[in-house]
């Protein structure tokens, strides 16, 4: 049966057009539902208040819920687990610290792979760790801290938030790489660590900025370095490592967004731009200042890089050290 000539048109032109509506970019329409922000830490800390600083400028921006959801069980492992069997498309955030990134070489089974599960969105903000010592050891620099442990072998001890933390990982990269014989004494997280080292019990620390921050302020630590590629803001006298004549031991405690692998590229790219243009602004930059974060909102694609290049040298140094994995 032959069709009428403006009939024929007409189903031809409705034919031609259904592409075009099949193919919208996800990301003209993202978000039209509340998004999960996963939190593998406890309410409270940093890393909750800096995902809380995104999730809630995110929801303003675009008029829905950014709901931020607290799963600090089994070391964060179980967060991050979870997100990387989520649906790939970004209703799902993970915010997560370096953990993501050490974890890996840390525990002989997770139910996740950083490098293969997870999408770099970018990374958000870092904070350097500090050496900082006990004021009665007399060493005022690092090269002098180097001499007096050489000096007296298996006397000094270090300090760290526990094993594993990248607290240990600092002082372990500064430790081997150095061949020094240098104890190292772990703690059930960074305030039991901050007090020992305080009291003089371990007269040394590796430890995140933040935390130490308001000790070396009112005196009762003494910074040595930072372990960032260039000096902090807030302790501009106090030089990297680097600058102190030990170079390639950077290392910083990290704030990521990660989303799970296979998520629409133009999704994520709508994400890092919003949240890149959040973490710049002036009052963001100053809270996270304030908690001793520098913001950083890296592309995906340098974030990509970083993960895979970290991933393979905190591996290294784990094993460097004979740090034992956990089961």
């Amino acid at each position: 049966m032959k069709l009428p000539r403006r009939r024929f048109l007409q189903l031809a032109a409705g034919a031609a057009a259904l592409p075009a509506v099949s193919h919208v970019a996800p990301a003209q329409t993202y978000p039209t539902r509340q998004v999960r922000v996963i939190v593998p830490a406890a309410a409270g800390g940093p890393s909750d208040l800096i995902a809380r600083l995104i999730a809630q400028r995110l929801s303003e921006a675009w008029g829905q819920q950014f709901i931020v959801e607290n799963m600090p069980t089994g070391a964060g492992n179980v967060a991050v687990g979870m997100v990387a069997k989520a649906p790939p498309d970004g209703y799902t955030i993970l915010t997560p610290t370096s953990a993501v990134i050490v974890n890996p070489s840390l525990y002989a089974k997770l139910p996740y792979d950083t490098v293969r599960d997870f999408a770099a969105v970018t990374l958000a903000a870092a904070s350097p760790h500090v050496l900082a010592v006990n004021p009665t050891v007399p060493a005022k620099s690092v090269q002098e801290l180097i001499s007096l442990v050489k000096a007296n072998p298996g006397k000094y001890s270090y300090a760290s938030p526990g094993t594993g933390t990248t607290g240990q990982l600092a002082g372990e990269l500064f430790r081997v790489s150095l061949g020094l014989d240098l104890t190292h004494v772990p703690f059930n997280g960074a305030a039991p660590a901050i007090t020992s080292t305080i009291g003089g019990h371990t007269p040394i620390m590796f430890g995140a900025l933040p935390g130490v921050a308001p000790h070396i302020k009112d005196g009762s630590l003494r910074a040595l370095a930072v372990t960032s590629g260039k000096r902090d803001p807030g302790f501009s006298d106090v030089p990297t490592l680097g600058q102190a004549g030990v170079p390639d031991q950077e290392s910083e405690f990290i704030q990521a967004v990660l989303v799970p692998t296979g998520t629409p590229k133009d999704v994520i790219d709508k994400l890092y731009r919003e949240i890149a243009r959040i973490i710049n602004l002036p009052e963001v930059k100053e809270r996270l200042a304030a908690i001793g974060y520098t913001a950083v909102a890296n592309t995906p694609e340098e974030f990509s890089a970083q993960i895979k290049r970290d991933v393979a040298r905190w591996a290294k140094v784990i094993r460097e050290a004979g740090i034992k994995q956990i089961e």
